[in-house]
């Protein structure tokens, strides 16, 4: 009785379907028609008509066009400006993986063009737009950072290496997330070495990050949970005396004993001892 009821349903599907298909392969009819119409006109037309598709916001149209602009004239200068708008156009369509890939290409043809810097810096956007939520997998992060990195490195004195930077950093804060939301979880589960692998990781790795203040404090934590009172107050001491105002320290001293509530004060109050050896001292 079911399959009676579902097959007009089935059959509307799979009409609408074939219709689909058949509009987009009408379409791409039309477009390859529309190209071949204009194959033989001047570069210089072809390249203004691509580029008032993209003003135009129609950056899948904009970008198969400088395309054919690079294919119908491949040894012309309007080709390599063409190559390298043309993944401009898709970053802008966010077709990331096929921008990356026209870049890295572009990259690797024209390394002495005028425009190198700003491929480099388009091609770390492409990744870093690209970055997810912590708790999933970070592979594009670390992409985003060693392309911020690459901008940095090879064109310290422009624009784009300042904003590169500035990016950088959110990136490695979004990498030291994903340490401590990993952390957090082994805490959660009483699986305390685990934890403090991760949280000793955030503060070598990524101490200048946001997220070292509370991984000192869960580094405190996970020592007081496991007895290991001395430990516990040496995270805590650090955090005094590197984040001193935080709430993050706040917490972890009221967790601690009197008399290494007593020793932290002096460390701090007098500069010296464990203390001033800093976060370094946890390695």
């Amino acid at each position: 009785m079911n399959n009676i009821h579902s097959r007009p349903y089935i059959l509307s599907l799979l009409i609408a379907l074939m219709l689909t298909v058949t509009a987009c392969a009408s379409d791409q009819t039309k477009e390859t028609k529309a190209l071949e119409l204009i194959k033989d006109r001047p570069v210089e037309e072809l390249y203004n008509r691509a580029a008032n598709m993209l003003d135009a916001g129609e950056y899948k149209k904009a970008a198969k066009a400088f395309t054919f602009v690079d294919t119908q004239y491949p040894y012309s200068e309007w080709a390599t400006r063409a190559q390298l708008m043309a993944s401009y156009a898709q970053y802008k369509d966010l077709q990331y993986p096929e921008a990356i890939a026209g870049l890295d290409r572009y990259i690797q043809l024209f390394p002495g063009s005028d425009d190198i810097a700003y491929a480099y810096y388009l091609r770390a956007l492409s990744h870093y737009e690209q970055i997810v939520d912590v708790r999933r997998d970070q592979g594009t992060t670390v992409d985003a950072m060693e392309a911020f990195d690459a901008v940095i490195e090879r064109f310290p004195n422009t624009s784009y290496a300042r904003d590169a930077a500035l990016k950088r950093d959110l990136t490695l804060d979004h990498l030291a997330g994903k340490e401590m939301t990993v952390g957090r979880y082994y805490q959660k589960q009483g699986i305390f070495s685990a934890a403090l692998k991760r949280y000793l990781n955030v503060i070598k790795e990524y101490q200048t990050t946001t997220q070292t203040p509370e991984a000192l404090f869960r580094m405190v934590e996970s020592y007081h949970a496991l007895g290991l009172d001395a430990e516990s107050a040496r995270a805590a001491a650090i955090l005094g005396y590197n984040f001193p105002g935080s709430e993050w320290y706040d917490r972890a001293y009221a967790l601690l004993k009197p008399e290494y509530k007593a020793e932290i004060d002096k460390e701090i109050r007098d500069n010296k001892g464990l203390v001033s050896r800093t976060i370094d001292s946890l390695f």
